[in-house]
């Protein structure tokens, strides 16, 4: 497999010629809008990356700062990866990285928040070098493909999940762990319609169905004034505060984060006592970032027959170099986002997808208030809609195979349920090769796919030392 795609010959725009658009059976448009619906279910992370890394980053202006950090890093690793290794995918600080940055390294070790920062970089540095060397694609390629097809469907599970939580259709139990929301609370209410304009415009082949579900429901949420935006007084959501008269009251100037950017301490990352921490960053984001990337290639058909991804070393280069631009910005981890599948549903197929997401981003540092515009009950659908899509390679699982089906199961299972697609996609490795081995298969699994599964079994009992 060639890391290089050869040129289409042929007339077009040059935004058509760069990207390969129509080679790709797509559209200048239809790029435009995934971008457009991608940057809309992700834009969250603008307001929630800044009110996680505050409690562990104390800075002047901490929220504003750590916004507009988290907006730029954003714009580079979505730019580049549609620049450079022309996929769709979009990037960005990554949930569950940036909580394990602020609360088990920054709070919990008493790590000061400079080295933690440089335990990031020296993480994407190793992305970077093993994405050069041909090591993780070689990974993905030992992965079987009953897994690649579990780990879409975990995602699915777990983009589903996601929009099930923000839509507050489920809520946490104290007695079974997870129970079902209030059905009369506004969001619960407003997310049910989303997802039914979005599936009937669907089934009806309406272009761009699920952006016209995000944007009606925001209207109708605007308009009606219901209360579905965070910030009322002791956490209660309120009506959207924005269009009172003061328009221009939601229009910001951007500030540079002064206080954030270059302040990253190497060295004391290299030091003996937190290589252990820079471990868990690499290796977390390792299996997260793989397992996602494998999980939006197969969803969006790059994969060939052998389950190989064309310019693979420029796809996971660019992962471990977002990673390293992030940290020197002063975020957390940056990483593809598991939410570009929704402008994959939206029918983006190549680098102009992702281009579009980093501009949107740049943007926001401008516009950034209107983004508080797009409630998270409007974007739930949109979540739910394509994790739903995203099972449908499960069904090429041969589920009568215990030793394909349950690792299959228990990858999409894990998924969910630990919050972690790096967990699913641990799970299902190490069973996969378990059974293989000691059912008299070993030889029909990789020595790689044995190696990494090893690597995962002491990560676990690292962890359960700890």
């Amino acid at each position: 497999m060639t890391d290089v795609q050869s040129p289409r010959p042929g007339g077009g725009s040059t935004l058509d010629r760069f990207f390969g658009v129509h080679a790709a059976g797509s559209s200048v448009s239809t790029e435009l809008r995934a971008g457009l619906t991608t940057f809309l279910t992700m834009s969250y992370i603008l307001f929630v990356n800044p009110q996680v890394l505050s409690t562990a980053i104390n800075v002047p202006n901490a929220f504003v700062q750590l916004l507009m950090t988290t907006a730029i890093a954003a714009a580079f690793g979505s730019i580049v990866m549609g620049v450079v290794a022309k996929y769709p995918y979009a990037q960005a600080p990554g949930m569950g990285l940036n909580a394990f940055f602020a609360f088990t390294v920054v709070q919990g070790l008493g790590v000061p928040w400079q080295t933690a920062l440089g335990a990031v970089f020296v993480s994407g540095v190793l992305f970077v070098l093993l994405s050069v060397l041909g090591a993780r694609q070689a990974i993905v390629q030992a992965i079987p493909t009953s897994l690649k097809f579990a780990i879409t469907g975990g995602i699915g599970a777990f983009l589903a999940f996601l929009g099930l939580r923000s839509a507050g259709l489920v809520v946490s139990n104290p007695a079974t762990l997870l129970g079902l929301g209030s059905l009369t609370a506004p969001t619960v209410w407003l997310a049910l319609l989303g997802l039914l304009i979005a599936a009937v415009l669907m089934k009806r082949r309406v272009t761009g169905a699920i952006l016209w579900s995000i944007l009606a429901t925001t209207a109708l949420a605007i308009l009606t004034r219901i209360p579905v935006y965070a910030g009322g007084p002791n956490g209660a959501l309120q009506p959207f505060p924005g269009f009172d008269g003061r328009f221009l009251g939601i229009i910001d100037a951007p500030i540079w984060p002064s206080a954030l950017v270059g302040q990253l301490d190497i060295v004391g990352a290299l030091g003996l006592g937190l290589l252990s921490v820079v471990f868990t960053f690499f290796f977390v984001d390792f299996f997260d970032a793989t397992g996602t990337l494998t999980g939006l290639s197969q969803r969006a058909g790059f994969l060939d027959e052998k389950g190989e991804m064309p310019r693979a070393r420029r796809l996971f280069a660019m992962d471990g170099l977002a990673a390293m631009f992030g940290a020197y910005m002063g975020t957390s981890t940056t990483t593809a986002y598991v939410e570009s599948a929704s402008g994959i549903g939206e029918g983006g197929r190549t680098g102009l997808t992702a281009v579009t997401v980093g501009v949107l981003f740049l943007l926001s540092m401008f516009l950034w208030p209107l983004a508080s515009a797009i409630p998270g009950a409007a974007t739930a659908p949109a979540l739910i809609l394509v994790g739903a899509l995203m099972m449908e390679g499960v069904k090429n699982v041969d589920w009568d195979d215990i030793s394909e089906g349950l690792p299959a199961f228990l990858t999409v299972l894990t998924m969910p349920l630990t919050f972690s697609i790096a967990n699913g996609v641990s799970i299902g490795v190490i069973s996969y090769c378990a059974i293989k081995l000691l059912s008299g298969e070993a030889r029909r699994v990789s020595p790689i796919l044995y190696g990494v599964a090893a690597l995962l079994l002491v990560r676990y009992v690292w962890l359960m030392g700890e």
